[in-house]
């Protein structure tokens, strides 16, 4: 039997925090796992959105499908995660011109509350709770199933240990599912104190193992999907990638850095939800708090008021009339704030996900050593800040960015937990933390991009490129050769010095890629890392010019290209791994555009394994017409999954409607 005081050892703080002490959980024989194989036309490794609107779409074409997450819930973003609130800019909701799955989903949304803002937060018009979406996500699958006489294969609390390869081809996956141990629960304990164990192949005090093989049925052919949320298949299968800051270029002009800064992505969340009570409730300061108080803040003078931070992502309200000023006894909060629960650790001393010289160094790349390459105490930390901002929207009193006299308690509030919470969790914060950014891949290279393509900044952004800031940042070899880009139909006389690059006129369009298969549009939202370790350190600032890329877009594509590694050709890339910059990657981060991704490479997949035709395939030779690629296009946009915005045109410049 394991002790008490064993336990504390391990879970010092979590486990007085939880108020756990007493429990006695029996360590049992540990046992050799037994191999067992597993076939499927298409295995997505991820359930967020991305993997889900992969699936969804490959069922719907009668493929089996088998689809993994690390934890129990699929959905991701909405469920898993926490941020139960859609991402959505006004333009594109008010025309309805999502992906046919996502409009299903919000439909699914309304009919299940009777209205798709439940909560009347006011960051969005669909805010609901995150385990109904996990719910409406698995009924939609399984009536995608039944619609296309597909096959569905569920592995929740399942990882990715190994891959097996042979030239070009992913040949099987080995995998680690766990159940929770006699005498435990699963969601007892937060993801740090169980991720490691997850990637263990060993029975342990808490979790049972079962080792098995994901193989293609006896045609052998079979498409893999990297759905994670770290893109976890591109380092486990050391494939090219880019972490964090992007150097500063022609193409990424607001970089912040000269050269690549791989431990500086955006920050990442923990969320947790709570509920406004009649009375005041009895507020229990973590033993941690004082290490994490001098990072919190309201932000922002006008955001400086509790009811607008608790309606901000109010989820569930008992009051259908409720405004954002309003807080009725009842109401249920999520919380997702920059300056609350964000944890934004920028060095290589606390990075969360580990870079490729990182894994080499911890031994994750030799065979059987993958841990899920991510720092384990970057997520006890976030999950220590989260549960401290809790504890300073009740009872604190200080905010280390308004000063002194801002911030009030507000005793009136209690801590959701339990397995039947909106989260799901015993502990109470999300059961995976949303995760804004990937190791994104570098796709193949052609001739068009020899280094390996990705969607930069300028394919995308709004930004005012003549304004002097880029005048002054940028060499003028590299500002010429911006505008050059730029510029539309007037390259030759920018080129030849005809036109001065003031007088020109630059394109107020997305880049158009004709092998796109999927929209999406949201503003670029940076979350920065913070300058010094760790994040929470008195004084610490974001990295400086990382907001100067923040900008609205133009409505914008997802080119298959951005999707297809080199080497592997039975991989596909979707979700946030996709080829994206830094900073091109903060707006196609969002859950419409995942779904889009997403199904996507669902159907690219089914479209592959009908048609014997690899999707490398599809992107040779571009910008020359491809009819298999247009077939492949066709496909999609009749399955009510868009390839481009109505009326998008080279020679249509007219998006301000779309701001």
């Amino acid at each position: 039997m394991t002790t008490i005081k064993q336990l504390m050892m391990k879970f010092p703080r979590w486990l007085i925090f939880l108020g756990l002490c007493g429990t006695m959980i029996p360590v049992r024989a540990l046992a050799q796992p037994v191999e067992s194989a597993v076939s499927c036309d298409l295995l997505v490794v991820g359930g967020g959105i991305a993997g889900v609107a992969s699936a969804y779409e490959a069922l719907k074409s009668g493929k089996t499908v088998c689809l993994t997450d690390t934890i129990n819930w699929v959905g991701g973003q909405i469920s898993a995660q926490g941020t139960a609130a859609l991402d959505e800019q006004p333009t594109q909701r008010n025309q309805k011109f999502f992906p046919q799955g996502y409009l299903e989903l919000r439909q699914r949304i309304a009919q299940r509350y009777g209205s798709l803002n439940p909560g009347r937060c006011w960051v969005s018009q669909v805010c609901f709770l995150p385990r109904d979406g996990h719910a409406i996500l698995l009924a939609m699958l399984q009536d995608a199933a039944k619609t296309g006489e597909g096959t569905l294969r569920w592995f929740p609390n399942t990882v990715v240990k190994e891959l097996q390869t042979a030239p070009g081809r992913i040949q099987a996956v080995r995998a680690i599912q766990h159940s929770a141990a006699p005498g435990s629960a699963l969601d007892t304990y937060p993801l740090s104190q169980t991720l490691g164990d997850a990637y263990s192949e060993q029975n342990s005090a808490l979790l049972r193992k079962r080792v098995f093989r994901f193989v293609p049925p006896p045609s052998g052919q079979w498409y893999v999907v990297e759905a994670t949320e770290t893109g976890e298949l591109l380092a486990l299968a050391d494939l090219p990638y880019r972490l964090g800051i992007d150097p500063r270029s022609y193409r990424e002009p607001s970089a912040s850095s000269a050269t690549n800064e791989p431990y500086c992505p955006q920050g990442y969340t923990y969320t947790f939800a709570m509920q406004a009570t009649a009375t005041p409730q009895v507020q229990r300061k973590p033993l941690f708090y004082n290490q994490y108080a001098p990072y919190y803040s309201y932000e922002l003078p006008r955001l400086a008021q509790f009811p607008l931070i608790f309606n901000y992502r109010r989820i569930s309200s008992v009051n259908r009339a409720a405004d954002s000023k309003t807080i009725t006894p009842g109401d249920v909060s999520m919380q997702n704030w920059t300056w609350g629960n964000d944890y934004r650790p920028g060095t290589p001393v606390d990075n969360l996900i580990y870079s490729r010289e990182q894994l080499v160094a911890t031994g994750q790349l030799v065979p059987g050593g993958w841990r899920g390459g991510l720092r384990i105490e970057s997520l006890q930390r976030a999950e220590e800040l989260a549960q401290g901002y809790y504890y300073w929207l009740a009872a604190g009193v200080t905010d280390s960015r308004l000063g002194s006299g801002v911030k009030q308690p507000y005793f009136r509030l209690r801590y959701l937990r339990g397995l039947n919470s909106p989260m799901g969790t015993v502990h109470g914060l999300s059961k995976y933390p949303y995760i804004r950014e990937s190791r994104r891949l570098i796709g193949r290279a052609d001739g068009t991009y020899p280094q390996g393509f990705a969607i930069a900044e300028t394919d995308i952004s709004r930004k005012d490129y003549q304004e002097l800031y880029y005048r002054l940042a940028l060499s003028p070899t590299t500002y010429r050769n911006l505008l050059n880009s730029l510029s539309g139909f007037q390259p030759l006389a920018l080129s030849q010095g005809q036109l001065a690059p003031s007088s020109s006129k630059l394109r107020s369009r997305a880049t158009i890629y004709p092998d796109s298969v999927g929209i999406g549009h949201y503003n670029i939202d940076l979350h920065p890392c913070m300058a010094f370790s760790p994040p929470e350190r008195p004084g610490n600032f974001e990295r400086p010019g990382e907001r100067q890329a923040q900008a609205g877009t133009y409505p914008f594509q997802i080119p298959l290209r951005a999707m297809i590694p080199p080497k592997l050709n039975n991989l596909l890339v979707t979700g946030k791994s996709i080829a994206t910059s830094h900073i091109s990657a903060a707006a196609y981060r969002t859950h419409a555009f995942e779904w889009s991704a997403g199904a996507a490479a669902g159907s690219t997949a089914a479209f592959a394994l009908e048609t014997g035709v690899p999707p490398y395939q599809l992107i040779e030779n571009l910008p020359r017409r491809n009819p298999r690629l247009e077939a492949l296009q066709a496909r999609l946009r009749s399955n009510g999954n868009p390839t481009a915005f109505r009326g998008t045109s080279i020679f249509n410049e007219s998006w301000e409607k779309w701001k």
